[in-house]
């Protein structure tokens, strides 16, 4: 397996300000593109889109369960709807989600920020840390965890073209960049940023970075670590798994998210049924969040670089 190309150093840029620039610029060319926001334009920034588009642009107010409907008929009628609020507010409206979008399969794109304790000082109310769960269990739902600027922009990108209701997860905080440039995505296909013999970490979104980073200090220790983005948590990228189950032995998940039916309760399920094998699942464990600084969040739950790697080490019995 040969060695990714390497990224750009020094680039850090928030997923949800990707998405914002990206759509904005896809709108000159794609006229179906529409855009709904629930009263926090600015922080999806979805409102680059608006001030460019305001024909296209609606501000639905702070009734998230009014604009999912309204979405769902903009797609019906022809449009692409990215319809954007904070990831826990849209799956608290999971039966609008359920019936207007992914029953009658409409081409609606959930934009979800705010995902995960990273989002900081404003706490777990704010959070999106079930939403991954939630959106799983719909049928005819896909969603997408992009790792940093360029998947972002290059899933926006995709989405746009996409059959099917999607649900996109972007972050509040700055993301170390993985990939190099020239990336292209692959929808339903993961990506191995780091090979190894091991062990497998699997990561997706704003655990992708310090995931990497982890593997360099385990690397110290004489540990190969092997390193998979899953960008597109359904459909999964099974055949990937299995590969690196059979390879590696052992499989590490870092998200976050609650372990609970969200990435790794989607590599378990996967690894399961095609190819048993030994499975950690690490992140937000049956807890709720916490307020605190992002920094803080991540070294308290272990998801930065140097608690992945002392999960990994314990998990191997170093």
């Amino acid at each position: 397996m040969g060695a990714p190309a390497q990224p750009t150093t020094g680039t850090s840029v928030a997923s949800r300000d990707s998405f914002g620039d990206t759509i904005a610029r896809l709108g000159e060319t794609h006229k179906e593109v529409v855009v709904l926001d629930a009263d926090l334009s600015e922080s999806t920034r979805s409102k680059k889109f608006g001030q460019k588009y305001p024909d296209r642009f609606f501000q639905m107010g702070i009734a998230e369960a009014n604009m999912i409907s309204v979405a769902a008929g903009l797609a019906l009628s022809g449009h692409v709807p990215f319809c954007c609020s904070f990831g826990c507010f849209l799956t608290g409206r999971f039966d609008q989600i359920r019936m207007s979008v992914c029953y009658s399969a409409a081409n609606v794109r959930l934009v979800g920020s705010h995902c995960g304790v990273a989002i900081g000082e404003d706490g777990y109310s704010q959070m999106g840390l079930e939403d991954i769960a939630l959106m799983r269990t719909l049928p005819t739902m896909s969603i997408v965890q992009p790792a940093d600027d360029l998947e972002t922009a290059a899933a926006v990108e995709y989405l746009v073209a996409h059959k099917g209701p999607v649900y996109l997860r972007t972050t509040r905080q700055k993301l170390d960049r993985v990939n190099a440039d020239g990336y292209k995505f692959q929808f339903g296909k993961g990506v191995t940023l780091v090979d190894g013999t091991d062990m497998t970490i699997v990561a997706s979104g704003g655990t992708v970075g310090p995931a990497v980073k982890a593997a360099e200090l385990l690397a110290k220790d004489g540990v190969k670590a092997r390193v998979i983005n899953i960008h597109t948590i359904k459909p999964i990228d099974a055949d990937l798994l299995v590969k690196a189950a059979r390879e590696t032995k052992r499989i590490l998940t870092v998200e976050d998210h609650q372990t609970t039916g969200g990435l790794g309760g989607a590599v378990c399920e996967v690894l399961a049924e095609r190819e048993p094998v030994k499975i950690h699942r690490h992140g937000i464990q049956d807890v709720f969040g916490e307020s605190g600084s992002p920094k803080a969040l991540y070294e308290h739950f272990k998801l930065d670089a140097p608690g992945i790697a002392s999960v990994a080490r314990q998990f191997l019995g170093r």
